[in-house]
C-alpha cells in the first residue's frame, strides 16, 4: 500500500493501542471534558507516558483540543474532542454496531450508545 494513501495515513495513527478508547472517554459524560488523571483512572492498564503520547497525537490530528485552565496553580489542562473527533465516534459506533451484529458481543456492553457506557 501506497504511504501517501489517506486510509493508510489515517490508520496510521488510529489504529494505534489507546486511540479509540481515548476518543470514547472523552466522548462520555455530561460535559465531555476531561483532567489527565481522570483518563488515566478509567484507562487503569495504559501508562501516563503512552496517554501524553496518543493525547499529544489525537491533538496534532486535530481530533482533540487541549484547554489550559492558567487561574489555578499547577495549571490544569482538559481534553475535549473536536468536531472532527465527534464524527469520529460515528464511524466507532458503526464498528461496534458491526461486532454486535456479526455476534462480537461482551456481556458488559449492553448499550448501543456509547456516551451513556459505563464500563
Amino acid at each position: 500500500m501506497n504511504h501517501e494513501c489517506t486510509v493508510y495515513k489515517t490508520m496510521d495513527y488510529l489504529a494505534k493501542r489507546w486511540t479509540f478508547l481515548i476518543l470514547l472517554e472523552l466522548y462520555k459524560g455530561q460535559d465531555r471534558m476531561r483532567r489527565f488523571s481522570e483518563l488515566k483512572n478509567t484507562l487503569m492498564d495504559v501508562t501516563p507516558k503512552i496517554l501524553s503520547q496518543r493525547l499529544k497525537e489525537l491533538e496534532a490530528e486535530g481530533l482533540i483540543e487541549r484547554i489550559i485552565d492558567a487561574s489555578t496553580i499547577p495549571l490544569k489542562s482538559e481534553y475535549r474532542l473536536t468536531d472532527s473527533g465527534v464524527e469520529l465516534i460515528i464511524a466507532i459506533k458503526t464498528v461496534k454496531t458491526w461486532a454486535l451484529k456479526w455476534q462480537i458481543e461482551n456481556s458488559d456492553c449492553g448499550s448501543r450508545d456509547c456516551s451513556a457506557c459505563l464500563n
